[in-house]
């Protein structure tokens, strides 16, 4: 895989982290949990879409694109990373939001990541749950084309074959990482959403023959449309990679038992697996993505399914700035009488 052939931009932290969390893996008794630092990505606080938009980005740039257009739900992680993008390129930024969680809290609609959507400078469009958003969104951009502007639109999550290309990458990178630690990573886990991640994920460790496994903890989709989906993205992504004859169906493996109430919703397994690893590790996870990904995880451990002797990554997509918009959560899960 040569991805030095595709235009990129050079605008994260990167190479992020790889660090042993000590105390949570004492606290838990299991596997060793490795944790891989893509909080650390540096843009607008950080998180995994900072990959996938150097790829984007520069697709925008090299089209020649004056303003940038994504959509997401009112609390997204990926329009925040857009908007810094688009920020410090000098383009303007146009994100349509979507209710999708029905939560009318005044810190959900207005601080954590929208309020940096705005203080990045972009303007915003908000949709009702259920809107067919990627449809809105092509409307937005042939309003922002009439105008005489030229737009250039990114999926939800970033999630083509363009933006997964990011964890094709971060894939080199861990296990790069590894070799260098001498650390036999026994299995990667991560929240999946968009697929995106994790189809780039898969794609790139098959596509260096690897032998490392990838388990997508689902924070929306049922198992199966979860996999099929994420299947779907990896095959078009190791395709552009140049690696479409190393992955399989099998490699695509998701798990969707801690998604709860639905997206957006923190279940109790996240708010505790959020409060474990800021008081054992100060780290920061968020309610939607990494707390679900990371509570699946811990839960995994204690029922035995990882034990002791293994090693397991859990890569950190970020987020942390959406805990600003779950306040009233905390408070009520845990009693809490300060904000």
């Amino acid at each position: 895989m040569n991805l030095a052939r595709f235009p990129r931009l050079r605008f994260g932290h990167l190479p992020t982290p790889l660090e042993l969390l000590k105390n949570l893996t004492r606290e838990l008794g299991g596997p060793e949990i490795w944790i891989k630092r893509d909080d650390c990505t540096g843009m607008s606080t950080g998180g995994n879409k900072t990959r996938k938009l150097e790829f984007l980005m520069a697709q925008a740039q090299a089209e020649g694109a004056d303003i940038v257009l994504t959509q997401g739900a009112t609390q997204s992680n990926h329009a925040r990373q857009t908007a810094a993008f688009a920020a410090r390129m000098g383009v303007d930024c146009h994100i349509l939001l979507e209710d999708r969680t029905g939560i009318k809290d005044s810190n959900y609609q207005h601080n954590g990541n929208v309020f940096l959507d705005v203080l990045h400078g972009a303007s915003l469009e908000h949709h009702p749950g259920g809107t067919d958003m990627e449809a809105v969104m092509a409307a937005s951009a042939e309003g922002f084309r009439a105008q005489g502007r030229y737009p250039y639109t990114i999926p939800g999550g970033g999630s083509n074959p363009t933006g997964a290309l990011g964890y094709v990458n971060a894939a080199l990178e861990l296990v790069t990482q590894a070799n260098d630690q001498n650390l036999r990573i026994d299995e990667v886990i991560h929240a999946t959403g968009s697929t995106g991640t994790q189809a780039g994920l898969v794609a790139g460790l098959a596509g260096i023959s690897s032998g490392v496994p990838v388990l997508g903890i689902s924070v929306r989709a049922d198992r199966k449309n979860q996999e099929e989906n994420v299947f779907q993205l990896m095959v078009a992504t190791a395709e552009l990679a140049g690696c479409s004859t190393a992955v399989n169906r099998e490699d695509v493996v998701a798990n969707a038992d801690y998604v709860g109430e639905g997206y957006g919703i923190p279940t109790p397994g996240t708010i505790e697996a959020i409060r474990m690893l800021a008081q054992l590790e100060g780290i920061l996870l968020d309610p939607v993505y990494s707390g679900k990904g990371m509570a699946g995880l811990i839960d995994l451990i204690r029922k035995g399914v990882y034990r002791r002797g293994q090693n397991v990554v859990f890569v950190h997509t970020g987020g942390s700035a959406g805990l600003f918009g779950y306040t009233n959560r905390f408070q009520t899960v845990a009693g809490d009488a300060a904000a």
